[in-house]
């Protein structure tokens, strides 16, 4: 859909139910017509999320070397298995250059093109500083900063976004880009749905902070308020995917080198790594235990602290707290033996 053609805000459920509504009576149509085999529920999600593999992906990151999530989405993409839409790239506290950044991530693109694969698009540099919440607390009081990755996103969100298949931004950093997309053009809140490696879940608990939700509270406060948001918080032990004993397994080219020469850097984490955004995106049984809240529920952050939720009826915030991290490692090494990632 065309930017020209976008609903206002608060239209796009209109939108949705006309096209179902438009969708029942072909279908019925159709099958008036006879010998006609159809599958109702093809347009529903393949999993517990309201998002799945047939949604177009934006990486949204600071740092490229400590976690797999970029090379775990080229490698789909090169395969055909998701659509990659692009990669917006910030600076954080964690991660402060942005130039270098950038950089580490245009090089992992160079290593994939070089090894012969495809659908890898080039990183964009976003200056993206923390949102200052207003006096007010008026989340639209707000003054957006207008970065290239916002405006990136927006832009991206309205040619590729469809009433049943919005756009997934999946993040490893701050919510800073999303949330100043929302305050440059409210409508983008309708055509994206943000699944976040951010924040924690405890018991019935979740809260968009650390890690990651901390670099911008403010920006977590805006995204999970206004955004339809999936938080992954499930632990997985991404040093795993590449131990000593496998690492002269990883392909002989480029990107095989690229790899080894990151593994060092790998994080150990106690919590989400990057890569689970994707994997939670585009593996239906990757999500094995989901919490839904209502963002109405928020307490919105106060004294630097983040937002927080509390579990309850399905609204638009879900929570994966378990994941099957043993049929992700397994995904990783079938898409870096597949041939099909590095060549025709």
């Amino acid at each position: 859909m065309r930017r020209g053609a976008r609903p206002a805000v608060g239209q796009a459920s209109v939108l949705v139910s006309v096209s179902r509504d438009a969708l029942a009576g072909t279908l019925a149509l159709l099958a008036a017509c006879g010998n006609v085999n159809l599958d109702a529920g093809s347009d529903h999600p393949h999993g517990a999320l309201p998002v799945d593999e047939r949604n177009p992906i934006i990486l949204n990151n600071d740092g490229a070397r400590d976690n797999w999530q970029g090379e775990v989405a080229l490698m789909l993409a090169s395969s055909g298995d998701l659509r990659l839409a692009g990669i917006v790239v910030d600076a954080t506290p964690n991660y402060p250059s942005l130039a270098d950044n950038v950089q580490a991530w245009r090089d992992m693109v160079a290593a994939a093109r070089a090894s012969g694969m495809r659908n890898v698009p080039d990183p964009i540099a976003s200056v993206a500083p923390p949102l200052v919440r207003p006096p007010s607390g008026d989340i639209d009081a707000t003054t957006p900063n207008h970065s290239d990755g916002a405006l990136f996103i927006i832009d991206q969100a309205a040619r590729l976004s469809q009433p049943l298949r919005p756009v997934v931004v999946a993040t490893g950093a701050a919510l800073t880009d999303l949330a100043d997309a929302y305050l440059v053009d409210h409508r983008v809140a309708d055509e994206v749905v943000v699944v976040s490696s951010l924040g924690e879940t405890t018991g019935t608990s979740i809260s968009a902070g650390w890690p990651n939700g901390d670099l911008d509270v403010w920006a977590s406060e805006i995204v999970v308020s206004r955004y339809r948001y999936v938080q992954v918080n499930t632990y997985y032990a991404q040093r795993d995917d590449v131990p000593p004993a496998r690492a002269a397994d990883l392909p002989a080219n480029p990107f095989g080198t690229w790899m080894s020469g990151k593994l060092a850097d790998i994080m150990v984490l106690h919590e989400a790594a990057d890569q689970d955004s994707v994997y939670a995106t585009v593996l239906p049984t990757f999500s094995l235990d989901v919490l839904t809240a209502s963002a109405a529920g928020a307490t919105p952050p106060a004294g630097g602290q983040a937002p927080t939720l509390t579990a309850g009826p399905a609204g638009r915030v879900w929570a994966v707290t378990r994941g099957a991290n043993a049929a992700a490692t397994a995904r990783f090494w079938q898409a870096l033996q597949d041939p099909k990632t590095f060549g025709p």
